[in-house]
């Protein structure tokens, strides 16, 4: 199977590299613009078919490809690998406009492509395992920035999104009112707090980036349970005076602990299978909606 790795940017060096260029079954194609990237990529993790344009990278005949580009090049490489039949994964957000991500869904549909966007989160073991524990009654996420605060679309769709699409995953049902409270600054949004509200649960989802951390916790509560996964690699359960904590082994990758093998692997296995990834497109395309939910309510205070 022969995957390429398009735009090569920070997690597609910090994640999508490291793990793909350990398989033995992957032919790994390279492909950006900047030459300087390209050949200092391709000697690291020795890599030797390269390109420099998604067409030429089309020619290769690659099976897939990895989009892990600027999120404002996404729409444009997606829609060119998926009109010439390539299965694609995208670095989330697929866009920043929400129409525009409409757009790659119906044509990924049009065309039989595989498409996923990548939520790790879904994939953490931590997270993921909360859902074994049952139905929650309550779910409370917070990912937080230490000084950083930023305009209100980018701070929702390229950050905050990964917030919402961890509530809708814990939840399992359907969102059937999306609650927003925001502190703004001008054009920057400082701090946001929404509550996706469903059948028998509510799950709040906070973000402040004009802080004193940088943290990211979860709180899931199902009967009388309590799990609090402290930074995506601790999980502390609480029943009554009861505590018990759970950590990862220590040898343990952190791509492993941040679900970028698993992903990557559930991707790969929906392409050699044609299988429609979980979460596929369309449901991923309803934590973009959400996304533009928030967007909309928050310049309409």
């Amino acid at each position: 199977m022969k995957i390429g790795i398009v735009g090569l940017g920070d997690i597609a060096k910090k994640a999508y590299l490291p793990v793909l260029s350990e398989k033995e079954d992957i032919e790994l194609v390279l492909c950006t613009r900047n030459s300087d990237v390209l050949e200092s990529l391709s000697n690291k993790f020795r890599i030797q078919e390269k390109a420099h344009t998604v067409e030429e990278l089309i020619k290769k005949d690659v099976d897939a490809a990895i989009i892990s580009a600027a999120t404002e090049a996404h729409v444009e490489l997606a829609e060119k690998l998926i009109t010439n039949g390539i299965n694609v994964y995208i670095d989330k957000p697929v866009s920043m406009n929400f129409h525009e991500t409409e757009r790659v869904v119906k044509l990924a549909r049009e065309h039989g492509t595989i498409a996923m966007v990548g939520f790790n989160r879904r994939f953490i073991p931590m997270v993921n395992e909360l859902k074994d524990h049952g139905k929650p009654s309550m779910i409370l996420m917070q990912k937080n920035r230490f000084a950083d605060p930023q305009p209100v679309r980018q701070f929702v769709v390229e950050d905050f999104i990964h917030v919402v699409d961890t509530l809708r995953f814990l939840l399992d049902r359907e969102v059937e009112e999306v609650k927003v409270e925001s502190i703004r600054n001008g054009e920057m949004l400082d701090q946001l707090v929404i509550q996706l509200i469903a059948q028998g649960c509510i799950a709040i989802g906070i973000m402040n980036r004009n802080g004193g951390v940088t943290e990211e916790m979860i709180e899931y509560t199902t009967g009388h349970d309590k799990y609090v996964v402290d930074n995506l690699t601790e999980t502390t359960h609480y029943h009554d005076k009861e505590v018990r904590v759970t950590n990862y082994g220590g040898w343990d990758p952190t791509l492993y602990k941040r679900g970028f093998y698993q992903i990557t692997d559930h991707f790969i296995e929906c392409v050699q299978t044609n299988h429609t990834p979980d979460p596929s497109i369309e449901d991923s395309l309803r934590t973009h909606e959400i996304c533009e939910r928030i967007v909309e309510a928050i310049y309409s205070t």
